[in-house]
C-alpha cells in the first residue's frame, strides 16, 4: 500500500473545526437557559403590580366611603352648626371672663356625659342609623361575617369596621364615621327586628380605639 504523505496539519484542521462547532452549539443552548429550568427570557413575577394593584383598590375605596359619607350627610346641610365646628348642648358650653378668648384646639371631655357631637354630626349620625337599623333589621341570624358583608353592602369599608364580634345571639360592631374634623361614631347591635344603632364619640385625633369611646350625653 502506497502511503499518504499528507502533512499532519491538515488531519488535524478538520478536528478543530469540529470542536468549535460543537462548542457554540453548546453556547447556544446554554443562551436558553437561565439554570433554573426555564427560558433566561422569563423572569421572576413582578411582586410590585400585585402591590400597586392593592394599593389603587384601597383609594378607590377610599374615594367612594368619602363621597358616601357626603352624600348621608347632604340633608344637614342646612342644619345649625353644619360645618362641624365645636359642640352644642348646656353640657357643651363655656363661661368665659372678660378679655378671654375660647380655646382654638379640640376640647377632651372630662367625663363620657360631657363629650358632645357637632350639630352636622347629630344629623348624619341619624341618617346613618336609618339606613344601617334597615339592613340590620333584615339578616336572620346575624353573625360578624353576615353583619361585615351587609356593612360593605350600604358602602362601608373594612377601616372603618371595629370590635365586629359576636354575643350571644346579637352581633356587636362600631364604625368610624369621623369626617370633616367630626367625632361621629356608631355604636350598632346586629339583632333581627330588634337591631340597633346608637351614636357614640370617637377620639379628636388619632386611630379608633374601642375602649376609649364615649356616649354623646343624650
Amino acid at each position: 500500500m502506497t502511503p499518504i504523505a499528507a502533512p499532519i496539519s491538515a488531519f488535524a484542521r478538520p478536528r478543530r473545526v469540529l470542536a468549535a462547532v460543537a462548542l457554540a452549539a453548546l453556547a447556544l443552548t446554554g443562551c436558553g437557559n437561565d439554570g433554573s429550568g426555564g427560558s433566561g427570557s422569563r423572569g421572576k413575577p413582578d411582586g410590585g403590580a400585585g402591590t400597586e394593584a392593592s394599593a389603587t383598590r384601597s383609594t378607590r375605596e377610599q374615594a367612594a366611603f368619602a363621597a358616601l359619607l357626603d352624600e348621608v350627610a347632604q340633608p344637614c346641610a342646612t342644619a345649625a352648626g353644619a360645618t362641624g365646628e365645636g359642640p352644642t348642648g348646656s353640657a357643651g358650653k363655656q363661661t368665659l371672663g372678660p378679655g378671654e378668648s375660647p380655646p382654638t384646639g379640640p376640647i377632651e371631655p372630662g367625663a363620657p356625659t360631657e363629650a358632645q357631637l357637632s350639630d352636622r354630626d347629630r344629623c348624619a349620625g341619624v341618617q346613618h342609623e336609618q339606613r344601617i337599623i334597615r339592613a340590620l333589621q333584615a339578616v336572620p341570624e346575624p353573625t360578624p361575617a353576615k353583619i361585615r358583608r351587609t356593612l360593605h353592602s350600604l358602602g362601608y369599608i373594612d377601616e372603618r369596621i371595629h370590635g365586629l364580634e359576636q354575643d350571644g345571639k346579637v352581633t356587636r360592631f362600631y364604625l368610624d364615621l369621623r369626617d370633616k374634623g367630626g367625632r361621629l361614631c356608631e355604636a350598632g347591635t346586629a339583632a333581627g327586628q330588634q337591631s340597633d344603632v346608637t351614636p357614640c364619640v370617637a377620639p379628636a385625633t388619632g386611630a379608633f380605639t374601642v375602649g376609649k369611646l364615649s356616649s354623646d350625653g343624650t
